[in-house]
């Protein structure tokens, strides 16, 4: 591992500006990757979410009930599903995942009226799963596996995403999904998405667990720093975390994506979320739509517009990426 990037400023910007973040390239894969991840997917796609529904009664003008539902290893873990507002038939089916630690409450911001959503909370994490298949963020839960590909966490709670796509269309029926996820929830999502063809389009925020390549030069205030720290006494792990590089994921995604990236962030450095960005290459059919931001985790003025925009942004890539899901079965 090379030397430490230092971040001097303490703003989280480690001497990159914008034109070197985007030309952060992201990581290649090793050999084995790609079916590795397609057996993964294969695997999951044989599993019964055997969704059972407890309601909760009524939010955001939407029908909510908490959902326990199997996931990878056999495990039954809990989130949250709404219908869509008032009842009405949903046009498509939101995968919401969340920040390092969990969420405790859904939250519809980025939830279309017309769509259903299903709000997993990763294994381990939250109160809804705290212990659950791994240890709490506070135990180790991001290191929960690392000696093994086959049983590091970051991939189980991958391919727990596609289980709850699974019981999401259990509950809603057979629609398209969209996937949204925050930092952690970024991450996840990007390891996740190019798998599985229920999904037509995301929205990953401040995507975490890009480019271990220079993640592990640069420290940080999340949970990379305790992977950092690991690698430094172990460097065998380091061969396990190829595996599991959202950038290296992302180039093999082929679906309309939209990136939230901050030029700022102590908790998720910004040539990691960047790298997500960059790799994802309209040449083999995706479509980056890329949002830069001052900051990444933290409070700044100006912070509330910025969430009110990148909402309102998230929604009509929802629109456009369904439009385009139409055109192409129309005209496959």
């Amino acid at each position: 591992m090379n030397g430490v990037i230092a971040d001097p400023a303490g703003e989280g910007d480690y001497g990159f500006e914008l034109p070197a973040l985007r030309a952060v390239p992201p990581v290649a894969p090793p050999v084995g990757f790609a079916e590795r991840w397609e057996a993964w997917a294969a695997a999951a796609a044989e599993v019964d979410p055997d969704p059972r529904m407890t309601p909760l009664g009524r939010a955001d003008g939407r029908s909510l009930f908490l959902v326990d539902h199997t996931v990878a290893d056999g495990l039954r873990a809990r989130g949250w599903f709404a219908t869509a507002v008032g009842g009405m038939p949903p046009r498509v089916g939101i995968v919401h995942g969340h920040g390092y630690g969990g969420r405790e409450a859904p939250d519809f911001d980025r939830v279309p009226d017309d769509a259903a959503v299903f709000f997993p909370v990763a294994r381990g994490q939250g109160s809804l799963n705290a212990g659950l298949g791994a240890p709490t963020p506070a135990d180790g839960h991001v290191l929960h596996g690392i000696h093994s590909i086959d049983e590091y966490v970051l991939g189980r709670c991958a391919v727990d995403l596609w289980h709850a796509g699974s019981a999401l269309r259990a509950l809603a029926g057979p629609i398209p999904l969209y996937y949204v996820g925050e930092s952690f929830g970024g991450g996840i999502g990007a390891l996740a998405l190019p798998w599985d063809d229920r999904f037509v389009g995301a929205t990953l925020i401040v995507p975490s667990f890009g480019q271990y390549d220079l993640r592990l030069r640069l420290p940080c205030e999340g949970s990379g720093e305790r992977v950092r720290a690991h690698v430094g006494a172990h460097p065998a792990s380091r061969e396990v975390l190829r595996f599991f590089d959202a950038s290296t994921a992302a180039t093999f995604v082929r679906v309309p994506v939209r990136v939230e990236c901050a030029l700022r962030d102590r908790h998720v450095p910004p040539p990691g979320q960047f790298a997500v960005a960059n790799a994802i290459d309209e040449a083999t059919g995706a479509e980056l739509e890329l949002d830069v931001q001052p900051y990444g985790h933290r409070e700044y003025r100006g912070l509330d517009a910025v969430r009110s925009r990148a909402f309102a942004a998230t929604h009509a890539h929802i629109d456009r990426v369904l439009s385009r899901a139409s055109a192409e079965k129309e005209n496959p």
